[in-house]
């Protein structure tokens, strides 16, 4: 992409910040609003997914999807300075659960493998993936189909299929990540808030939340569009169990609502700062 002379920012990432202020200014529907030039999509047909991997090429492609990502978690671990702060509260989590983050990159949901690694025993780490993330091209689109990915469609059958596939998961004992957030707003530093699925499935099927929030510090050193290079820290806080004397919908609301206090919290502690919306700006979006 060409960059902004004057500035010496990417051009593009200047654009994604501006449709991050005026969203933010915005508020309500807008926090769940796309920022990035995504291209079209379509709905996901039931039969151009295989969310269980039965069949064989899947099984192929997930293959070679994890050894690609077991690189990448290497290289952007050293990259980003990946650190786990509050593991002792993934630990303690014997049956599946589902793990929520806040999303701001294409790589911090390396950050939350890592995290996810620290439980007792060896887990499988599923994606929850926006639709339009399955027509990608090239190896990010491979990698988006094939590695442990759920992608979300507004096909009415294809989404049963992805329920029962997450009842699956779950059953199994493993992880599914979650973004309540929605949209991926780059090095977007604040909470926002959240949509409900997560917290129903993890209602309706009785496993628990585990809420991560990923801060960011910078290296002091400048990205090739830039902007400051940044390192992760991944918190990961005490998990969230529904009460079995609510209902489905009771124990998502208030699962939902003590998610985004503790992640609130997170964000004034680490950043030293009152949470406020309607003042983000290109002088603000690295002011830490």
């Amino acid at each position: 992409m060409k960059k902004e002379k004057s500035l010496g920012y990417d051009k593009g990432r200047l654009e994604v910040i501006e449709r991050i202020r005026q969203n933010e200014i915005e508020g309500g529907e807008s926090f769940f609003n796309d920022v990035e030039p995504d291209p079209p999509s379509r709905p996901i047909l039931p039969d151009e997914v295989d969310y269980l991997n039965k069949k064989f090429s899947s099984k192929i492609k997930t293959f070679f999807a994890l050894i690609i990502e077991k690189i990448c978690e290497k290289i952007f671990k050293k990259k980003f300075d990946i650190t786990v702060v509050g593991e002792e509260n993934i630990k303690g989590i014997e049956a599946g659960a589902i793990i929520t983050s806040n999303h701001f990159a294409p790589t911090e949901n390396l950050a939350v493998k890592i995290a996810a690694g620290k439980a007792p025993r060896k887990r499988k780490l599923f994606k929850v993936v926006r639709e339009g993330n399955f027509f990608m091209k090239g190896i990010i689109g491979f990698l988006l189909k094939n590695c442990r990915t759920l992608p979300l469609s507004s096909n009415v059958h294809t989404t049963k299929l992805l329920d029962n596939a997450v009842e699956t998961i779950l059953k199994n004992g493993d992880f599914i990540l979650i973004y309540p957030e929605q949209a991926m707003w780059w090095n977007y530093r604040k909470p926002r808030p959240y949509r409900i699925g997560a917290y129903h499935f993890a209602a309706k099927y009785k496993v628990p939340i585990v809420p991560c929030f990923v801060t960011l510090s910078k290296k002091g050193t400048t990205g090739k569009n830039g902007f400051p290079d940044v390192n992760y820290t991944i918190h990961v806080m005490q998990p969230l169990y529904p009460d079995p004397q609510k209902t489905i919908r009771e124990n998502a609301e208030i699962m939902r609502a003590e998610n985004a206090r503790m992640c609130k919290e997170k964000y004034e502690e680490i950043y030293k700062t009152p949470l406020t919306y309607g003042d983000y700006s290109l002088d603000t979006a690295f002011d830490f």
